[in-house]
């Protein structure tokens, strides 16, 4: 019989959610979608010594902002619940307590001086990775060294121990990863990794593996990060009795710097003037505040697709997917085991892609957000032609304004380059006959008229009107590129476009 498909995401809330952690939530959710599962967010707040207020609020507000929703979760409920760790701490010394009784772990009372002292007369002995392992425990204060009524005593008398898990001295430890196949480590590479801490809380591997199990978790998808942990994980649900419904695991390559040389990080986004957070996070301790990727203007299905795509193809020439059709198209067998450059012009490709494939009407909402901002009020019929004349320029909503400010704000300057070349008598006299056309049109000036008018100043003028056509641009504009400039004569208007040539003649000097 089939097991229901039940996938989670279980992020730390010690901080703004990196962007690599949304590629795992996102690859999760759409593996669920796919197989008709349930996808489940876990908030692993454990150790309570990283905690940051705000954090998990913020994870919350990500996800919802990118439609990564999940089925359950802190904020939804659930029937295994509770989905916080903290909450659930009462449960996992029982389990720890099992595997001390099995013999697969034992108390250690060893303080934080004698673990020091160990690590340095192992790297005196030229050890590498010094570890608390199969042979180092040896020598240490622990219930495998110790008589069993002073374990007891010790125990009894209330003096501070850790739970550390028996690693076997010889074996060889097997996993079969969904994306990277067999996967063999020999145990004594591997130390005896603490699974309760002195304070009475477990530590990420044993909390980790018994939350999954309880929680029904049949595939664990997960950075490439935890593959060093996972031959841990396999002996832990070896040693509670779990193997037969052991997850399956799938560990995703890695995020890497645009230039592939290592792994992505904060700095490195810094340093290239890119976001690393999906949102806006304001550090608590220093107040800083980390640009995200919302408030850049990058829209959410254009991050969703730019995302699918670190790591992930569907095989063939397809870059454009909804969400659904991402559903549908996923499979963990299509994600890459190297590591994936993040490359940021591309994220910008997918809004841009994104943001034309928008109606009018839907980006004069955002247009019309800006001039609000900026005091400015507008009809929407004309905030759409804005819009729609201004789209294929750009690549973020705020674009829009940035961009196509000139039709709204007439110049008050002249990029003098373009003037230094282009600004001449012939320029001068096409747009004093043109000023004149206009001026004694009736009715409003549409696109097909503005260019006739135009035309026939310059043949009036014996000129070809490509002679003068950056010119007369510069006049009403101020730059010497933009948009279809007889849509903007349009968009202003015949009393606007006359009063801009105006002031261009009285403010721009002919060279001698």
């Amino acid at each position: 019989m089939n097991r229901e498909v039940r996938v989670r995401f279980a992020p730390s809330p010690t901080g703004g959610l990196h962007i690599g952690g949304v590629r795992t939530a996102l690859y999760n959710y759409l593996f669920a979608k796919k197989n008709n599962g349930k996808f489940l967010l876990r908030v692993e707040d454990t150790d309570q010594t990283r905690f940051v207020p705000g954090a998990e609020e913020y994870i919350k507000d990500a996800l919802d902002w990118l439609g990564i929703t999940p089925d359950e979760s802190p904020w939804v409920g659930g029937s295994v619940g509770p989905y916080r760790q903290s909450e659930r701490k009462e449960m996992y010394m029982q389990y720890a307590m099992d595997l001390v009784e099995k013999g697969h772990a034992y108390y250690a009372f060893d303080t934080s001086e004698e673990l020091d002292a160990m690590r340095e007369r192992l790297t005196a002995a030229r050890v590498v990775s010094p570890q608390y392992n199969s042979i180092t425990r040896t020598q240490m204060k622990n219930s495998l060294t110790l008589p069993e009524d002073e374990v007891k005593e010790r125990l009894a008398s209330g003096e501070p121990y850790v739970i550390r898990i028996k690693i076997p001295r010889k074996e060889e430890v097997r996993l079969n990863d969904m994306i990277r196949g067999w996967v063999m480590v020999h145990s004594s590479t591997l130390d005896d990794k603490v699974l309760m801490k002195s304070d009475g809380m477990p530590t990420y591997h044993l909390a980790n593996i018994v939350d999954d199990h309880l929680m029904g978790i049949t595939h664990v998808i997960r950075g490439e990060e935890w593959l060093p942990s996972a031959p841990l994980h396999v002996l832990l649900y070896r040693y509670l009795g779990w193997e037969d419904t052991m997850p399956q695991f799938a560990h995703l390559p890695l995020l890497l710097k645009p230039d592939g040389n290592g792994k992505l990080s904060k700095r490195d986004a810094d340093k290239h003037g890119f976001p690393i957070f999906p949102m806006d996070w304001k550090d608590p301790k220093t107040e800083e505040v980390a640009v995200g990727f919302k408030e850049q203007g990058y829209l959410p299905e254009a991050m969703i697709n730019f995302l699918a795509f670190l790591g992930w193809n569907p095989g063939d020439h397809r870059e454009m997917f909804t969400k659904e059709e991402l559903v549908e198209a996923f499979t963990v067998e299509r994600i890459g085991k190297s590591g994936t450059k993040f490359d940021i012009n591309k994220a910008k490709w997918y809004n841009e892609q994104y943001l034309r494939a928008k109606s009018d009407s839907e980006l004069a909402a955002y247009l019309q957000e800006d001039l609000k901002n900026e005091g400015i009020t507008l009809s929407s019929e004309k905030a759409e032609r804005i819009a729609g004349l201004m789209k294929e320029r750009a690549t973020f909503p705020a674009d829009l304004w940035k961009e196509g400010k000139f039709m709204l704000i007439a110049p008050t300057e002249f990029d003098e380059k373009v003037a230094e070349k282009r600004w001449n008598n012939d320029a001068v006299n096409v747009l004093s006959t043109y000023k004149g056309k206009i001026n004694a049109l009736d009715g409003d000036l549409d696109p097909v008229q503005a260019k006739s008018l135009l035309e026939e100043s310059a043949a009036e003028n014996e000129l070809k009107l490509g002679k003068v056509m950056q010119a007369v641009r510069l006049a009403v504009t101020g730059v010497g590129a933009g948009p279809d400039l007889m849509e903007v004569f349009a968009i202003i208007g015949k009393e606007e476009l006359s009063k801009r040539i105006d002031f261009a003649l009285d403010t721009l000097k002919v060279n001698a």
